[in-house]
């Protein structure tokens, strides 16, 4: 597993330093955070199961590494998406688009799967990741899929399934609303997030000694 944990290390770091980047010019960020992780052993047996994956072919599965790039408007996961195609250190081999076309049971997301090179002590290899970009309402949702099909077996009631599809829907609609004042919240964030803006604040409310 360690190719993996290293690719998922490699990708977290190098996307938290675009951030980064954004904010030490005083510019807005259409990254909001990163998570990864690398999938479990026994998920991965069942996938491979599932799909027909062997030990000669296993290194083919495209999820072992995954990276979670989480953003506050829809209209920034296109922003990401435009900085993932310009990158250099890996390849792009396919896109789905999960968010104009969500699957059947209200899913939104945009997953890229990517070639990425590691340099490790045995030599050169090339690892598939999947990075995955969404909005925190889209990330949310999807968390209490992901749970609710753990606890039922992938077989959720059906009273269950149609709420979860209707506040699939109501998240999409948080996300549209959102991003219609989209420019209003950037701004606003903006002015919050400069230092002397989060000195004052701390001064206001008493947490001069607090770790911000």
């Amino acid at each position: 597993m360690d190719p993996y944990v290293q690719t998922v290390g490699e990708l977290k770091i190098k996307f938290r330093g675009v951030r980064k980047q954004y904010l030490k010019k005083g510019l807005y960020s259409p990254i909001e955070f990163v998570t990864g992780r690398v999938k479990r052993r026994e998920s991965i047996r069942n996938k491979a199961k599932l799909r027909g994956y062997t030990r000669e072919n296993l290194a083919e599965m495209e999820d072992i590494a995954g990276v979670r790039v989480m953003v506050q408007f829809v209209d920034d996961v296109w922003d990401v998406l435009e900085l993932l195609r310009k990158r250099k250190d890996f390849k792009i081999i396919e896109e789905r688009d999960y968010i104009n076309n969500q699957k059947a049971s209200g899913y939104r997301s945009y997953h890229v799967i990517v070639e990425y090179p590691i340099d490790t002590i045995d030599g050169f290899q090339i690892v598939n990741a999947e990075i995955q970009i969404r909005t925190l309402a889209m990330n949310f949702w999807a968390t209490i899929e992901h749970s609710l099909n753990y606890k039922y077996g992938g077989l959720i009631p059906e009273d269950v399934k149609a709420r979860l599809t209707n506040a699939a829907r109501e998240a999409a609609q948080l996300d549209l609303e959102m991003g219609e004042i989209r420019e209003d919240i950037q701004e606003a964030q903006l002015l919050f997030d400069s230092p002397q803006q989060k000195q004052d604040f701390k001064k206001e409310n008493g947490e001069e000694n607090e770790l911000w």
